[in-house]
């Protein structure tokens, strides 16, 4: 009996793959929209997409060539396809701005970027590309059933991108590259005013500052002895209970007595 069954389903399996390697060779464009839509709608997305792709061009301008768009690009992105399911979304939101599918694939394009996004480490062009289609696409569709999902992804890539800037700013400081350390923190303090990372960032520009001033030639100090007490200032002010107060005290403590050696010699 299992036998039979096993002879079966080999019979049924090598049936339907002959007859989409029929259907594949075929010259019959109607035949192949039909079976490639038949396999999307089974989940076959890789078989479909093979048949989509090659009647594509002889459908442009035809009425069922927007549909046959949206699903090749669809396919590609059930296939986690991402730089083609996103190349093919911005066409088809392009070409068919009235389409009843332009929130979909509008959302589907920015979500491919999304998805292509690398950890905060790696160069984040696709990031900011993806970033730019889902705050696009939110203006676009402020009611959007995607909206929760969108400005959730929103959060996400911009938490990304400020890690990314914090983590450049601190490597600066670790090396012992302080002037680049300070320009780094305070781009990063201005570009996220929001961010998390902004008591940590306060404190490392006031400890580059300090490092700065104290490793500096003579004539130079003094200048950079104020500008740290500043930053100093500035991280107080916001952060009297930071984890970082007592190194900062002591650093100020530093500063002041290094200062207060230039008034005595005044």
């Amino acid at each position: 009996m299992k036998n039979s069954f096993y002879i079966l389903l080999l019979v049924l399996l090598f049936s339907s793959c002959s007859e989409y390697q029929k259907i594949l060779k075929s010259e019959d464009l109607g035949e192949k929209f039909k079976y490639g839509e038949q396999l999307y709608n089974e989940g076959k997305y890789g078989k479909a997409n093979k048949l989509f792709e090659q009647i594509i061009p002889k459908y442009r301008g035809k009425p069922q060539a927007e549909k046959l768009t949206f699903l090749n690009a669809n396919s590609s992105y059930e296939m986690e396809q991402y730089y083609i399911s996103g190349y093919h979304f911005e066409r088809f939101v392009s070409a068919y701005p009235n389409s009843d599918k332009l929130e979909e694939a509008m959302f589907k394009s920015a979500k491919s970027y999304y998805q292509l996004s690398p950890r905060f480490s790696k160069d984040q062009e696709d990031t900011v590309t993806a970033l730019e289609k889902l705050q696009t696409f939110v203006n676009v569709y402020p009611e959007s059933k995607y909206l929760a999902e969108a400005n959730k992804l929103v959060k996400e890539l911009e938490y990304k991108l400020e890690k990314k800037a914090y983590s450049i700013a601190k490597q600066y400081n670790t090396i012992l590259d302080y002037k680049a350390s300070i320009a780094s923190f305070d781009n990063f303090i201005i570009d996220f005013p929001g961010t998390s990372f902004r008591e940590k960032a306060l404190f490392y520009r006031f400890d580059s500052a300090y490092q700065l001033a104290t490793k500096s030639v003579e004539y130079r100090k003094q200048a950079r002895l104020i500008t740290a007490k500043t930053y100093y200032n500035a991280f107080k002010k916001s952060y009297s209970n930071s984890e970082f107060l007592e190194d900062a005290n002591k650093m100020y403590e530093d500063i002041e007595e290094q200062l207060e050696q230039y008034n005595t010699k005044s």
